[in-house]
């Protein structure tokens, strides 16, 4: 038993899965390997020895805060399946009714098991898993504790990346595994759907993708998973009916049916339930127009009184939601034999980017001007800064929030002062530009200011990126940096996330720490709940709400 072999296991081993992309497209093809391989094995009533991880000591907890029948009780079995000890905690007789945080129970928790453990966890709030990864991992190193494992089975309207690895096993299944395309239909509730939302990202094992939206405009795909699947290269149609669809003359084989979640609706769309539900329900007039090798899928549960898929295709040949539902048991089974340690040796592919870098925008956003570059030619101080006091050694923050409105540009300096914590002698303005006009822009003039470390020009980029630090010896420019719009930002009391469901949230009262990642020029991503802002919106200082 080698290092080098034990490395490659442990390359699956503690690891989180809150969102699909925490496995690479290598990593949910050798999941789906491994279980038909293993779905063939059971059927066949050969060994499992080799997927097992018959180990009482390693633990598994489930925590489902919100109710659930088919991952439950998938996972309940899954992990009898591996011989462990299993522990199906009691979210409603808990402590939790004494308003204890997430956090502190994860870590009660964590301490009952003498190897690693692994929490399935179903949540309203979103992001937790991502945030219990990084708080438990600390606690781990500092108790001497196995790294644990949080699988996301289902937070809010974020992810359920479980059930899109579930949800992609059958298709391939459906398709004889071959993977050179899918056109795939999803219809229903696609705004509050979470499993129709883990799609952009888990239909990218495929290398030709067309999907086809189909709901009306009150409960269709938000905006931010339309524009992943067009960035990711899918081909994507939007259609408000089923019937608008039909008349396409261009149908999937493949459907995916989701039911209307009411309970997360508010009163203003729940009075439009009649009409939503009739755009997307399948009628009995429609099994005609099916192609023979059509299929249809739902995650469950459905409507007992009025369910999209009605009762009356139960018998027919587009179900396969029925082995959809059996393929939970399979995938479960060999995720937590992944996270737990048992399989993964045999894997040789690619690992996925760190949470922290996918799709993030890369940039040298504190770039210093060259000496002999004409931006940073000394200057005589008579001419340096006009409006602003000059000074003979310093900083001149220069170009803050450059623009046409003043206002911003004061609340931006008054930004400044406050984060940096600039209480010094200093003087501070907003003037028009001398080479545009009607464009104005803000200085902060502080002088006595020798130098400006790199860790505070890194902040002054993320609180007024675009502007200049200019450093003042003896009446001239002696180096000038140019701040720009940083790719990550984080570690300021000042942000946090806008998504009131989102476990960063104040609201939350769990302490998570706010970070957002950079994706295109003025958008920023949620760490946790993934959920974007633009930069403005992420800043909670007073001055800019």
């Amino acid at each position: 038993f080698s290092f080098i072999t034990y490395c490659v296991k442990m390359a699956f081993a503690g690891r989180t899965v809150a969102v699909v992309n925490d496995l690479s497209i290598d990593e949910q093809l050798y999941l789906y390997d491994v279980t038909r391989r293993m779905k063939q094995t059971i059927q066949k009533g050969g060994d499992l020895s080799d997927f097992k991880l018959m180990d009482e000591d390693i633990a598994v907890y489930l925590i489902f805060m919100e109710d659930s029948t088919r991952t439950k009780e998938s996972f309940r079995n899954a992990a009898k399946f591996h011989g462990v000890k299993l522990n199906d905690f009691d979210c409603k007789q808990s402590s939790f009714s004494k308003k204890e945080s997430l956090t502190d129970t994860m870590k009660m928790l964590y301490g009952y098991s003498c190897k690693r453990t692994v929490f399935v966890m179903r949540t309203k709030m979103e992001g937790v898993c991502r945030w219990m990864e990084s708080a438990m991992n600390e606690y781990s190193t500092k108790m001497g504790l196995p790294q644990a494992a949080f699988l996301n089975a289902g937070d809010g309207r974020h992810e359920h990346p479980t059930q899109e690895f579930l949800d992609e096993f059958s298709f391939l299944e459906q398709l004889n595994w071959d993977r050179s395309s899918i056109h795939l239909a999803l219809v229903g509730d696609l705004f509050h759907g979470r499993t129709v939302h883990s799609k952009a990202d888990g239909l990218q094992i495929f290398e030709k993708v067309k999907v086809d939206l189909i709901a009306p405009d009150e409960i269709a795909m938000p905006e931010e998973y339309v524009r992943l699947m067009i960035d990711h290269g899918f081909q994507v149609t939007k259609y408000e009916s089923i019937d608008s669809y039909l008349q396409s003359g261009n149908v999937a084989k493949i459907w995916y049916f989701t039911r209307l979640q009411l309970e997360r609706m508010g009163d203003k769309i729940r009075q439009k339930e009649h009409t939503l539900r009739k755009c997307v329900t399948f009628r009995e007039e429609m099994i005609p127009l099916m192609s023979a090798d059509t299929r249809f899928y739902h995650p469950l549960p459905r409507h007992s009184q009025y369910p999209t898929i009605p009762s009356f295709l139960d018998n027919t040949y587009l179900n396969n939601w029925d082995k959809q539902a059996m393929n939970g048991y399979f995938t479960r089974i060999t995720l937590l034999g992944m996270v737990a340690g048992k399989l993964g040796a045999d894997f040789t592919g690619k690992a996925p980017l760190l949470p922290s870098v996918r799709n993030i925008v890369d940039v040298d956003f504190v770039a210093l001007v060259q000496p002999d570059s004409p931006d940073c030619k000394k200057k005589d101080g008579k001419d340096f800064k006009i409006g602003i006091k000059q000074i003979a050694d310093g900083v001149v923050i220069d170009h803050i929030g450059t623009g046409t409105d003043i206002q911003k540009i004061w609340d931006q300096i008054d930004k400044i002062h406050s984060i940096m914590k600039l209480y010094v002698v200093s003087s501070h303005g907003v003037y028009e530009s001398t080479s545009q006009k009607g464009i104005f822009k803000g200085i902060i003039s502080v002088p006595e200011q020798e130098t400006w470390p790199t860790p505070e020009l890194k902040r002054l980029a993320a609180i007024a990126p675009g502007c200049t630090l200019n450093i003042i010896k003896n009446g001239a420019v002696e180096s000038k940096y140019q701040l720009h719009m940083p790719p990550k930002i984080y570690n300021f009391k000042d942000i946090h996330c806008k998504n009131t469901d989102c476990i960063s949230h104040p609201s939350s009262f769990e302490n998570a720490i706010p970070e957002f990642y950079r994706v295109d020029n003025n958008t920023f991503r949620c760490k946790y709940c993934s959920r974007q802002h633009n930069y403005q919106q992420i800043w909670q200082h007073s001055a800019l709400l």
